[in-house]
């Protein structure tokens, strides 16, 4: 057993927030908020002076896990 970090990404916000990736381990909370950060970074034109719209905003976060070595593919 050991401990690793989840990588958790969402789209939208409240009740139409949609998990759309919550597969990737990480041996490293430094490597995990680094793809959380960029994986959460939006380009482009999304509503204009408005901003981005609701369902195109991204939250990602890493959470620990306990999980059996060999269960799941660990990022370095």
């Amino acid at each position: 057993m050991m401990h690793v970090f989840l990588l958790m990404v969402y789209l939208g916000v409240g009740d139409d927030r949609k998990l759309v990736s919550g597969d990737m381990y990480f041996k490293s909370i430094v490597r995990c908020n680094y793809f959380a950060k960029e994986l959460s970074k939006r380009y482009g034109n999304f509503g204009g002076a408005r901003g981005l719209n609701k369902k195109d905003q991204a939250t990602a976060y890493c959470v620990p896990k306990f999980i059996k070595i060999g269960s799941v593919e660990v990022y370095d």
